[in-house]
């Protein structure tokens, strides 16, 4: 007689088999979640996008930058955050652009559908760490799109004083071109500047007339300004020009055969009467140096020596005195920079 055949043990194994694969389906909808949120966060979040921003900046696509959602702005806002109005465009462009390296979001916390992505970087050799906003704007299929909420460009208001022309990250600019004011522009008035942020700018000046070693902002905070002074000191041939001019103005002078030349710094009274027209030379031209003066420029009073040939009658015995005397006097002047970039230099009066 055949023996009943069990089925217990397969049921058994069935349902562990079931429960071994809920398991693994589990842990595989686990892995997608963790995976589908980490291909979300790398290419699809907020800081993907601030990141994106960041990376077009860092190779120098500054006019694709422009374009990223949320970054250009309107001149209304410019002024509502303060920035003078008439800003300039003319740093958005890649050769004004600086090395922007490191690039590393620290952290992303989201209030109020506003998300504010904070990011380390090295802009230049300059490190920095700046928060962005943004917020979604709209969908393609099923990925957000995104927006700066709070635009990343910000302004430097640029008062360079003794030039006209500079260049800032090595991108050459003429202040009549970029001031609101334009060929009216006047030596001491601010320049606005829009700026990608984060960046760091530096101002160098090196004309014929006056130098400066640079100056380095760093725009690392959006919307807002940045106020900056640059002072140039004289460059050498410019120096040695001005003691040009002055020595040649005195030499003219010498050429006046009066006790007292006119519009000269030296001179010579005597109570009587000249026998002959004097002689005028210079012993001692001054050692002249040229210090800023505000936009232009000044020759500060420097020590110089004339010297006169005269012979002088005298009034009360009509006897004749030859007198050769050294006339020492102070020589003092300005120097105005004309809009083509000439100097206007005016030697001043004696110095007491």
């Amino acid at each position: 007689m055949d023996q009943p055949v069990t089925t217990s043990p397969r049921r058994r194994s069935l349902g562990t088999d079931l429960t071994i694969l809920a398991l693994i389906g589990v842990l595989l909808l686990g892995a997608l979640g963790a995976a589908g949120m980490s291909l979300y966060k790398e290419f699809y979040g907020p800081s993907a996008f601030v990141t994106r921003y960041l990376d077009l900046l860092a190779t120098g696509r500054a006019a694709d930058a422009l374009h990223v959602p949320g970054v250009a702005i309107d001149r209304d806002t410019i002024e509502d955050a303060g920035i003078a109005a008439g800003a300039s465009e003319a740093l958005l462009r890649q050769s004004a652009l600086a090395p922007l390296s490191d690039i590393t979001v620290v952290s992303e916390e989201t209030i109020n559908a506003v998300t504010s992505v904070t990011v380390s970087y090295v802009a230049g050799s300059h490190p920095g760490v700046s928060t962005f906003e943004v917020e979604q704007d709209g969908w393609v299929g099923v990925t957000p799109n995104w927006k700066f909420t709070r635009t990343p460009l910000a302004a430097v208001s640029l008062t360079v004083l003794g030039a006209d022309r500079f260049a800032v990250n090595g991108f050459e600019i003429d202040r009549h071109q970029v001031s609101p004011a334009g060929a009216d522009a006047a030596p001491t008035d601010p320049l606005p500047l829009l700026v990608f942020t984060p960046g760091v700018y530096s101002v160098t000046v090196d004309t014929a007339i006056s130098t400066s070693p640079g100056v380095s902002i760093l725009a690392d905070a959006p919307l807002t300004q940045t106020s900056v002074e640059v002072q140039t000191i004289p460059s050498e041939e410019f120096v040695s020009v001005v003691q040009t001019r002055v020595e040649e103005f005195l030499t003219e002078c010498t050429t006046q055969q009066v006790l007292l030349p006119t519009a000269c710094p030296f001179g010579l009274e005597v109570q009587n009467r000249l026998a002959n027209l004097p002689v005028w030379s210079i012993s001692a031209q001054p050692d002249v140096t040229v210090e800023p003066d505000g936009a232009h420029w000044m020759i500060p009073a420097t020590d110089a020596v004339a010297h006169i040939e005269v012979d002088i009658r005298s009034l009360f015995d009509g006897s004749i005195q030859h007198v050769s005397e050294d006339v020492p006097f102070r020589v003092n002047g300005t120097i105005v920079i004309l809009p083509d970039d000439s100097a206007s230099i005016r030697v001043g009066s004696p110095v007491e």
